[in-house]
Order: C-alpha cells, then structure tokens, then sequence
C-alpha cells in the first residue's frame, strides 16, 4: 500500500490489485481453497487464482492507468509443483502484460512465518516453514529468469519502500512503459 501512495501521491493514475482478490467468485474461491489441506485443493486454489489474474488483467490492464501494480502476479505460478511451475511461468511472461518495473520482495522463511503469524488469524496451505522455503527458492530462480528487481525484505519495511522508490525514479527516466508489478513470495 506504501507504493500505492508513493505514486499517486506524484500525480499518476495508479491502480493495486492483490490476487487472489475478494472482488469476484474465482479470487474468493481460490482463497477458500488456500486455507484447506490436501493436493485438490492445491489444484482448486490454483486454477481459481489463476482465474482471478487472468479476470484482472481483462478487466484492468487496457485502463487508462498509468501504472497497474498486480501482487503476486507472474510469482503465483511459483506454488505449482515442479515442472509445472517453471513452464507455467513462461508461459504467463510470454503472453500478459509485463514491465521493467517487476520487484521480487525476498523474505526468508523465519521471518515471513513471524511476519504472517503477527498478522493473520489463519495460515494458508502453504505458510508454513518447510513451504515458504520450496516456494522462495522456485520463485527466486523463476525471478532470476527476467528483469526482476530481487530486493532483500528481511530488512524493515521503510528500507525496502525507499529501495523500490528509488528504484522506480531511476527507470522512469530511462525506460518507457506504463505497467509496475509487484511481487511478494
């Protein structure tokens, strides 16, 4: 949200979407299965965040915005299992709308499972220990594969903001493109 307000509060159309969102059935079907056990659900919160996406770029990406910031966008595909993750990928980055402006935040296991427990009443499937670090590890070699910026986000919040801040001042002035996303695994 801190991004949100570091952009429009420059004057530009902004427009965040968190996926799975609540918004529409797939994103809240996508987050019931996400709090269930069990490789069907896996399957079911899978195939409905997907959903959810596609929904929003539909919907959002042809808007008169001058930046889109979608979290946990292309890095969904990181929950999938093996091979499935890496084709599915390359897949989504071939065909929906991407930018210069992609942030991995890199959060370690221990930390994100502290971060989550001080702020949720309920853990999802795979916001545990062992899962954080099989979905960290997938989704900073899907990151290693395009032009994502992987920022170290064990440090405090204001460090990170300032880093994709300053981040994004420098490639305004250099490349063109309307659309920012922002991931976080």
């Amino acid at each position: 949200m801190e991004l949100y307000r570091f952009i429009s509060g420059q004057a530009k159309r902004v427009l965040i979407r968190f996926h799975p969102s609540d918004d529409n059935p797939f994103g809240t079907k996508a987050k019931q299965f996400l709090y269930l056990r069990g490789k069907s659900a896996h399957f079911a919160a899978a195939l409905f965040y997907m959903i959810d996406v596609i929904r929003s770029i539909l919907l959002y990406s042809w808007r008169e915005y001058e930046y889109i910031i979608f979290v946990r966008y292309l890095m969904g595909t990181a929950y999938l299992p093996r091979p499935m993750d890496y084709m599915a990928y390359r897949f989504f980055a071939a065909v929906v709308p991407t930018s210069p402006h992609m942030f991995f935040l890199d959060v370690t296991p221990s930390v994100a499972e502290t971060r989550l427990r001080e702020n949720r009443e309920q853990l999802e499937m795979f916001e545990n220990t062992n899962e954080l670090e099989r979905t960290r590890l997938k989704a900073l070699s899907l990151a290693s594969v395009d032009n994502w910026i992987i920022i170290d986000a064990d440090q405090p919040i204001g460090n990170v903001q300032e880093i994709m801040r300053k981040s994004l001042s420098l490639k305004e002035n250099e490349l063109p493109g309307n659309t920012l996303s922002r991931q976080a695994a």
